[in-house]
């Protein structure tokens, strides 16, 4: 099918990812995402009135969050707009997205906001009151530590999901290391000629502002905390679990950072866009979930569903994008599909540039509408797996208008 919203070309936009406690450690995740917006819009002429619908997305909450997307569009000067906040862990992005394109296609808004933002930095430690507890004490949680550390429904954590599929699909050490190598050399091609392909949606260098925003603190080049391997130093490492093969290289981290898509009716696409010539139109998405403790395997049939409603098949794309937090996903996705290992995620992915939940997919969707274009057009997915073993995945074209 064809959705009636359409992403206009050119109007989103990412920040750099930070490595947790890096640059944007002191900066709230939502005041921070408004405070980017409002520069990218008027980057693009875009007026803040004109948005008569948002998503916020976002997986670890904030001072203040309770208010969600009607306190960030208020920030930003786009008061008018409301709408729903929404989490759904690493599945956010493409979740917001979907949440977007309904609204359009029900002919309740005309032209969303579609907006994640996260920090895994100086994640809330939370105080759960239990007046029958002993002596009226309660429970405590720290809300990023202790969910990458363990599921509650089976008390696992997320690294033994991608040691769970390494074992049942023989996925080796060594060969998660060639992925992370092959990732790491794609995304490289991304800083060429001073990072032009992160600049087609990335304002660097970018000025990182005071925790109140009213002056620039510093600058940086690009994504910071990325790492780069060499197979010898690969070989060194040891898996992170007792008789695993997931090292600490074979894993992507926690990150920061903020990422935006505007979805507009077809007609009002050409006016928005940068580059009128092209078309940016979803077809499909899926969601689909997979065995407790499998998380990685999710990927693919939220990935089928998505291409059975575009009408398409994984030998029509031309490319691929994957949220891959363990070089596992990428392994297992591509002996599924028949899609070339090496081939998926140029230019870069949430294995290298890092991991900061709400934004990663919405970032990943952008590389791939750049990629399309690059490539003069064709199809793309873009598929992700999230906490819960769960996936979401979203299908759509670049062509001409």
């Amino acid at each position: 099918m064809t959705y009636k919203a359409e992403i206009p070309y050119g109007a989103y936009w990412s920040t750099p990812f930070t490595r947790w406690q890096g640059s944007f450690a002191g900066l709230h995740s939502v005041e921070f995402a408004a405070h980017v917006a409002s520069k990218e819009l008027a980057k693009r002429k875009i007026d803040p009135k004109q948005l008569d619908y948002g998503v916020l997305g976002f997986s670890v909450p904030q001072n203040h969050s309770f208010f969600g997307l009607p306190w960030l569009t208020g920030m930003m000067g786009a008061g008018q707009a409301t709408g729903p906040t929404l989490m759904q862990a690493c599945a956010t992005g493409v979740r917001t997205l979907l949440a977007g394109a309904q609204e359009i296609e029900v002919g309740m808004a005309s032209t969303a906001l579609v907006i994640n933002c996260d920090r895994t930095s100086n994640g809330p430690h939370l105080y759960y009151p239990n007046p029958r507890g002993p002596g009226g004490t309660g429970a405590a949680e720290d809300w990023v530590m202790d969910n990458f550390g363990c599921d509650p429904l089976g008390g696992h954590s997320m690294l033994k999901t991608a040691e769970n599929v390494a074992a049942k699909h023989g996925i080796t050490t060594a060969l998660q290391h060639e992925v992370v190598l092959r990732r790491e050399q794609q995304y490289r091609d991304a800083l060429k000629d001073g990072s032009a392909f992160l600049k087609r949606f990335m304002t660097l260098p970018f000025e990182v502002p005071a925790p109140n925003f009213k002056k620039v603190t510093g600058t940086i080049e690009g994504d910071e905390g990325f790492g780069s391997s060499t197979a010898e130093g690969l070989a060194k490492l040891k898996p992170v679990a007792d008789g695993g093969t997931v090292t600490f290289g074979g894993q992507t981290h926690p990150a920061d950072g903020n990422a935006a898509i505007i979805l507009t009716t077809r007609e009002k696409a050409r006016e928005l866009s940068t580059n009128k010539k092209i078309a940016v139109r979803l077809h499909g998405f899926g969601m689909a979930r997979a065995a407790l403790a499998f998380m990685p395997e999710a990927t693919v049939p939220a990935a089928q569903r998505a291409l059975d409603q575009a009408g398409r098949t994984f030998k029509d794309l031309a490319a691929v994008k994957t949220h891959n937090p363990f070089a596992v996903n990428d392994i297992f996705f591509a002996k599924q599909s028949g899609f070339d290992l090496m081939a998926m995620n140029n230019y870069g992915c949430s294995l290298v540039w890092g991991h900061p939940q709400a934004p990663m997919g919405t970032r990943s969707i952008i590389e791939l509408i750049e990629e399309l274009a690059l490539r003069g057009g064709g199809w793309g997915l873009f598929t992700g797996c999230a906490a819960g073993d769960t996936a979401m995945a979203v299908v759509l074209e670049v062509c001409d208008a």
